[in-house]
């Protein structure tokens, strides 16, 4: 069987040049190459530790901001409350004070009031029992004793 093969230049792409080595160019070659491998995986290793480090160093700094913040808002919640109370027993405190206040101006009303009525009531009996001239003159008499009485 025959084969006919047509050369299609434009496919090739890229061909590259066949280098000539010597087997110590190539010992060289591996030996380097194994070499920078393993200084990238040492430098790959010392990345990863590195990275957990800041991460640990990271989660530290997380929990101590949490700590801190609720620390702060504890303090804040008690003096809050501080304030309130104080204000609470301020209000009463004024409270109290217009309460007596009240109090006592409707302690001197009653007693004005009683006293007022108390002399209408006097006033009335007086006038009913000394009506007549006979009455008014004992009840001097009366008053004149009783005055003697208390200064013997």
């Amino acid at each position: 069987m025959k084969y006919n093969t047509i050369i299609e230049p434009f496919r090739i792409k890229m061909v590259e040049s066949i280098r000539m080595t010597t087997e110590k160019e190539r010992e060289k070659f591996i030996r380097d190459s194994l070499n920078s491998a393993k200084k990238a995986e040492e430098d790959l290793i010392n990345i990863n530790k590195n990275s957990e480090e800041l991460l640990s160093k990271a989660r530290k700094e997380r929990e101590q901001i949490i700590i801190d913040a609720k620390k702060l808002s504890n303090s804040m919640q008690d003096e809050a409350k501080s304030k309130a109370k104080e204000m609470a027993d301020s209000i009463i405190q004024d409270a109290k004070k217009v309460i007596d206040t009240e109090k006592q101006n409707a302690l001197k009303d009653v007693k004005n009031t009683v006293a007022n009525l108390s002399l209408e009531i006097a006033e009335k009996i007086l006038k009913k029992d000394l009506e007549s001239d006979a009455s008014q003159k004992k009840y001097v008499n009366d008053l004149i004793k009783e005055v003697n009485n208390s200064k013997l």
